[in-house]
């Protein structure tokens, strides 16, 4: 894999971003990623389509060489960033889950495109 030049696929689920001040676990098991910190836990869930939240979409990169790649969350979020979108991300072994606002979809996929990303649609 290129850092320079991922394939890209947008989730096709919308998530919600949480923050549970003073908790270490969520009370249930309906999260997608959770980071504990001194500040408090951080809550990656699915959202409901009736919620007021607001909603995350997610591009996920193809299962690449793991950890053994540099620059590869680089290459995804400094475009991104160059467009003004702000990111949440969320890190596997395998590839990163870069969450960006729902109302900034289609200037993400744009800047991702433009940095030379291949970037599939739900």
């Amino acid at each position: 894999m290129s850092a320079d030049r991922q394939h890209l696929h947008l989730v096709p689920n919308r998530f919600t971003v949480g923050h549970l001040p003073h908790a270490t676990f969520p009370e249930d098991d309906e999260w997608i990623a959770l980071v504990r910190a001194p500040e408090g836990l951080t809550v990656v869930r699915e959202a409901s389509p009736y919620g007021d939240a607001q909603r995350w979409v997610g591009f996920y990169g193809d299962p690449g060489d793991g950890l053994d790649v540099p620059g590869v969350l680089a290459a995804i979020t400094g475009p991104l960033a160059g467009a003004g979108v702000p990111v949440f991300v969320a890190s596997t072994y395998h590839a990163d889950l870069v969450l960006v606002p729902e109302h900034s979809q289609k200037s993400a996929a744009d800047a991702l495109r433009a940095a030379g990303h291949r970037v599939d649609d739900a």
